[in-house]
């Protein structure tokens, strides 16, 4: 795609980026067929094709308005596009950049500005997010519907084990999910001290960065970055394995620090180490899968249930590790299903749920009647975005009657407790 820059990108990171990104797109189309907004609103802005449009228009000095700015808002950046497409377009990084430079030239309405600015500022910060949440929790039948959706119920989570290890690795804890689902980190930490592996956790580190990045607050979700680096280093220096995440939204975004930070002389080369190092807990469970089997003697007694999985897209799309949990499970004796058209996006995408709350709801109720279709007893997922937005609707509702919702992890746990 012949791309003519305009003067205010001419020479600059963004620029060269998009460029280059955008001459890759060779308009065939294919991305359309996996796009879960283009499927329900059947508009060409509202898919990958019409969207690159779009951003290579602001780049090459036309107009952007409102309208621009809609079509952008409404993607999820999924990024199931880009395991659709034959040329390697890199649509995630390019939809950053086209956001970020439309934003700047395109006002919002003040409620909006308001909700942004308090999604950015308040979900990533623990000590405002925790108290909020337990707040939410104690008068959560008083809450109105579309807010008692959000506030998941109060979850028990057992202890953190103490046993030192030779074997230790860093855990990103995140900003969210230690209060939303506080159990998913000590039962990873549980599952890992089982195979002989110790884990770290600087009380410094926080928020991955994706949350401020995808609002549009670039230097503060850089400032998250760096802020992590930071604290992981001197672990890293001591001879930390691999940094384990066990939201996939948050390992597509660690990942991606090198690149983010490439420009930043002070921390380019620690950032880049640090996305080489970053592991989602799939790839590390994986790669220890004999000494799981060990302690699930008797994985093939199928008491497990019917268990459904829901691959989030920051998995199988944004760090294309598609089928790893399944191989997982399946060594130790789980067979996983997985619903029609997995590869959909169920409509949490990070904030998306609270920034386009009617298209993020239709995505769920598909996502749902697929996998109901499958009458599992239990549905596992790796993302506490995703769980947190299945389990809204999930049995304890008086609305639905799903199946129940957890991290696949928690199922191992309890395995191997019970073993």
């Amino acid at each position: 795609m012949q791309t003519n820059l305009a003067e205010f990108l001419r020479q600059t990171p963004d620029g060269d980026e998009a460029e280059a990104i955008l001459r890759k797109c060779v308009h065939c189309g294919f991305c359309t067929a996996t796009c879960p907004t283009y499927q329900l609103l059947g508009d060409e802005l509202d898919g990958p094709r019409g969207r690159i449009y779009l951003i290579k228009q602001m780049v090459e000095g036309q107009s952007v308005t409102r309208e621009t700015q809609r079509h952008l808002d409404r993607c999820l950046t999924c990024r199931s596009c880009e395991s659709t497409c034959p040329s390697g377009v890199q649509y995630g990084r390019l939809a950053d950049i086209g956001r970020r430079h439309i934003d700047a030239k395109v006002g919002r309405p003040a409620r909006e500005r308001a909700v942004r600015w308090t999604l950015a500022h308040v979900l990533p910060n623990r000590t405002l997010f925790s108290p909020a949440l337990r707040l939410g929790q104690q008068f959560r039948g008083l809450l109105p519907r579309a807010l008692r959706e959000k506030v998941p119920h109060r979850q028990r989570s057992g202890s953190w084990p103490q046993t030192k290890h030779t074997r230790r690795m860093l855990m990103l804890e995140g900003c969210v999910q230690p209060s939303m689902l506080p159990n998913v980190n000590k039962a990873t930490a549980r599952v890992l001290d089982a195979l002989g592996i110790e884990m770290l956790r600087p009380s410094s580190a926080g928020c991955c960065g994706a949350i401020r990045l995808h609002l549009n607050y670039h230097d503060d979700g850089l400032d998250d970055i760096r802020r992590n680096i930071d604290a992981w280093w001197p672990e890293i220096e001591a001879g930390a394995e691999a940094i384990v995440i066990n939201a996939s939204g948050c390992g597509a975004t660690v990942k991606e620090y090198g690149h983010l930070l490439r420009h930043d002389s002070q921390y380019a080369g620690k950032a880049q180490r640090v996305s080489e190092l970053a592991k989602d807990l799939s790839e590390v469970l994986l790669d220890n899968l004999e000494a799981l089997q060990k302690r699930v003697p008797n994985r093939k007694n199928g008491k497990t249930g019917k268990i459904a999985y829901h691959p989030p897209c920051t998995l199988q799309h944004g760090q294309q590790l598609k089928g790893v949990v399944e191989k997982v499970l399946a060594g130790v004796g789980v067979s996983v299903m997985l619903p029609q058209d997995s590869h959909i996006c169920c409509g949490s995408a990070g904030t998306y749920s609270v920034t386009q709350p009617e298209l993020s709801h239709q995505l769920r109720d598909a996502k749902w009647k697929s996998l109901d279709a499958l009458d599992p007893e239990l549905v596992v997922s790796a993302n506490v975005g995703c769980i947190c937005h299945l389990q809204a609707t999930a049995k304890g509702e008086h609305a639905r009657d799903h199946a129940p919702v957890q991290h696949w992890v928690e199922l191992l746990d309890r395995m191997i407790a019970s073993a």
